[in-house]
């Protein structure tokens, strides 16, 4: 149900075990040792996207794409929208623009091996397009994405500073709309609010409540989730304390508080708001 003033529902496709800087334990080559749960815990996600009626843009990555294309098959043919979430779920602000291009390729590459032969959007792992790597937006544009959700207007991962509406970025290869996350003020800063631990800390009706109020204000309410928040009996293992707190807080009865929240909120694509993002 598109509105003039987008609510956005999208969902990051990677595995539990992709979680970015905790060195060895969760290296890339420890992967293959690792139980898979990304089929499961999506499908769970669809059936509950396709109960609430809500046609959300999945953000894959591509490492997920090479080892199970029916499932993202099944996203598509569900409606969905599938855009690029990277291939080897790497910080941008860690690569070059080379590497980054060429990761970038090979998860378009991937995608192009389920069927989906246009890629319009991306969204780097942790919100990593920030004041260290706004070189990628020129990438992206160059490699011919119109849209982006990689920039979080707060201090933990971006910059306060940037703007909270879905708006337009000049790049040397022409513009490129920017999709940021629903932030809120807590504690004296902006927080998350449309996903992590911020949304998942929340009661449903807090959050319609404060979509409402956005909606009247003119901001955008773009939300987040990732299949592994809804697993009923999620993996656990050590991580440092920072990470522990934003993979495992109150993921109990999340899947619940989610499906009230579609239910209610009257989400659509990223794609679909493309022509209501000023300049």
């Amino acid at each position: 149900m598109p509105t003039a003033c987008p609510r956005v529902m999208t969902i990051d496709v990677e595995e539990w075990f992709h979680i970015c800087g905790c060195g060895p334990t969760l290296a890339p080559d420890r992967w293959p040792h690792l139980t898979s749960r990304v089929v499961d815990t999506t499908t769970r996600l669809l059936d509950m996207l396709d109960r609430t009626g809500t046609c959300a843009t999945f953000f894959v990555l591509g490492y997920v794409a090479e080892r199970h294309p029916e499932l993202i098959r099944r996203i598509a043919d569900a409606g969905h929208e599938i855009g690029s979430h990277g291939h080897t779920h790497a910080r941008v602000y860690e690569l070059t623009p080379e590497s980054f291009s060429i990761d970038l390729d090979k998860s378009v590459a991937a995608l192009a091996g389920c069927g989906i032969s246009k890629v319009r959007g991306f969204r780097a792992p942790e919100w990593s397009i920030n004041d260290k790597s706004l070189w990628a937006l020129d990438v992206l544009a160059e490699k011919g994405f119109q849209f982006d959700s990689s920039m979080a207007p707060m201090r933990i991962v971006g910059n306060p500073d940037y703007p909270q509406a879905p708006h337009w970025r000049s790049t040397r290869a022409g513009a490129i709309a920017e999709f940021p996350p629903a932030v809120m003020r807590r504690m004296g800063q902006r927080m998350p609010f449309g996903g992590g631990w911020g949304l998942r800390m929340s009661r449903p009706r807090s959050v319609l409540r404060e979509i409402e109020r956005r909606t009247r204000a003119g901001l955008a309410s773009v939300l987040w989730v990732h299949p592994w928040e809804i697993d009923p009996d999620p993996p656990r293992i050590t991580l440092p304390a920072a990470k522990k707190f934003a993979h495992y807080f109150c993921l109990d009865g999340f899947a619940k508080r989610l499906e009230a929240i579609l239910r209610d909120g009257h989400f659509g694509t990223m794609g679909a708001h493309l022509q209501d993002v000023r300049p």
